[in-house]
């Protein structure tokens, strides 16, 4: 059977997916350790404005400022949020959550984290 391209695929994000780009936070907003993340976005909408795939990082803590809605379900590690509104969360693989937009305040990751992340601009 052949399927034509205008047919989108649906994509699983448990499957193997393109290898993940590799970054740092500016190093301005690095507050703790040396967060290194990589990225592998596995699915992005035609207006560019959906995008989602699998996050990784490495211990550290950094500023943050969401200018984006982003849903997170963590897989692995420990990350600790904390808003510049007061506000404190803790996380652990198997918990989900919304960043946002407007949030401002740090993540710090506290074990290597690994994330399902989804979000809209």
């Amino acid at each position: 059977m052949n399927i034509s391209p205008a047919f989108p695929s649906v994509v699983d994000l448990g499957q193997d997916g393109p290898p993940g780009e590799s970054y740092r936070p500016d190093a301005a907003r690095i507050l703790a350790g040396d967060p290194v993340q990589s990225v592998s976005n596995r699915f992005s909408s035609t207006d560019g404005r959906f995008n989602c795939g699998i996050w990784d990082c490495q211990p550290g803590k950094w500023r943050v400022s969401f200018s984006e809605n982003e849903f997170c379900q963590l897989l692995a590690g420990i990350v600790l949020v904390e808003g510049d509104d007061g506000s404190h969360h803790r996380f652990v693989a198997g918990d989900a959550f919304v960043m946002p937009a407007g949030f401002t305040g740090t993540w710090e990751v506290v074990e290597p984290a690994r994330k399902y992340y989804a979000v809209y601009e």
